[in-house]
């Protein structure tokens, strides 16, 4: 986990800086309309929304990554995949213009904007920011994840407090809300710790992962356009990504959502939050 600031002639160092203004110019948007925010459509069975400023900051952030990066690829989430075909090695742009849509319809100031690069499959730049307070994070494959000053992200600390850890949990879209699998997740995991946390943003639960104020996270067959910029944040701050079985988790946008199912944590935290998962899982063990 590299804890020098990141290279600003290194690898990727003009797709960072690209990547961290194009999330950052749709900061004056979002708070500027926040209180006047208009919800247009919904999406899914389960009533996500989407939002007039889903759609304008999303106008900003393309606009850019087309001006400097005309050849690659680009999937977000309200415009869907463009550019070319997709190849092996391609580069593919995720922008997550708004994280947190449902949070802005009802009047609740916790969202992100999000933008990663991706080559192949595996992300390379990953990038949250948080328009309310003008903070922004970012992390470069192998380089670490940082502020937007340069000083490092520190992961949370490993061990388990007293009370128990606070986790965030995240779902897909198209997970039913009588699930079984996720209702014996929650259940298990609300039982053992001090707080899950339901944001409705998850790139603002990867945010406060890499700094260190929550212990983990748990996603169960998770969106895959705001999973790379998110986990490679916090991969990069020290955070170990696991599937819900133990395994290493591989933080990919292709494959189904039943390949996107994860536990993100570190040292006794993990090891604590993945045996409660194993025993909602597999009960009779």
């Amino acid at each position: 986990m590299p804890n020098a600031a990141p290279d600003a002639d290194g690898p990727f160092a003009t797709e960072r800086r690209v990547a961290v203004a194009a999330a950052e110019a749709t900061g004056p948007l979002l708070r500027g309309h926040f209180a006047d925010a208009r919800t247009l459509r919904t999406k899914g069975g389960n009533g996500d929304v989407v939002t007039d400023l889903d759609l304008a900051a999303e106008r900003l952030i393309l606009a850019r990554l087309r001006r400097h990066f005309p050849h690659d690829r680009i999937l977000s989430e309200e415009a869907g995949l463009l550019g070319a075909a997709p190849t092996t090695d391609c580069r593919t742009w995720l922008v997550d213009p708004l994280d947190g849509s449902n949070n802005v319809a009802i009047g609740l100031p916790a969202y992100v904007v999000g933008v990663a690069l991706c080559v192949g499959d595996s992300p390379v730049v990953g990038v949250v920011h948080e328009p309310l307070t003008g903070r922004t994070w970012h992390a470069v494959t192998g380089q670490g994840a940082h502020t937007a000053d340069g000083a490092p992200l520190p992961g949370p600390p490993g061990d388990v407090p007293p009370p128990g850890p606070v986790l965030a949990w995240t779902q897909g879209h198209a997970v039913d809300r009588g699930d079984p699998t996720a209702l014996a997740l929650r259940g298990a995991l609300e039982q053992g710790c001090r707080r899950v946390l339901q944001l409705w943003a998850p790139l603002l639960g990867w945010a406060l992962l890499a700094r260190g104020t929550i212990d983990g996270f748990v996603g169960y067959r998770a969106e895959a356009v705001d999973l790379p910029a998110g986990a490679l944040l916090a991969a990069e701050a020290g955070v170990e990504l696991r599937t819900l079985d133990g395994a290493p988790f591989h933080p990919g946008f292709t494959g189904p959502a039943t390949t996107r199912s994860y536990v993100a944590a570190r040292a006794d935290t993990l090891t604590y939050v993945l045996d409660r998962v194993a025993a909602a899982l597999h009960p009779q063990r």
